[in-house]
């Protein structure tokens, strides 16, 4: 996958569709990243470290899926290489 993903971010013109589509991935993945991080701040505002609803973990299972990261070869492997 970050061979594929090399070679498209090496030549963005002989492959403008898969680097516009992932652009638009990072992209969707930075809009997800805000609306986790204002879930997890609008959770704690309202019932804390309290058990969710539905018997769902705390705000501190929220938070540490402010952590992961939907596509790591696009955000860390490419930008590190590159």
């Amino acid at each position: 996958m970050e061979a594929a993903w090399l070679a498209v971010y090496r030549d963005p013109k002989a492959h403008w569709e898969l680097y516009e589509m992932a652009e638009e991935l990072v992209d969707l993945e930075d809009v997800f990243r805000q609306w986790r991080f204002r879930n997890v701040t609008t959770v704690e505002r309202i019932i804390g470290m309290k058990q969710g609803t539905g018997g769902t973990a705390d705000a501190s299972y929220l938070r540490k899926m402010l952590d992961v990261v939907l596509f790591p070869e696009l955000w860390h492997f490419l930008r590190t290489v590159l």
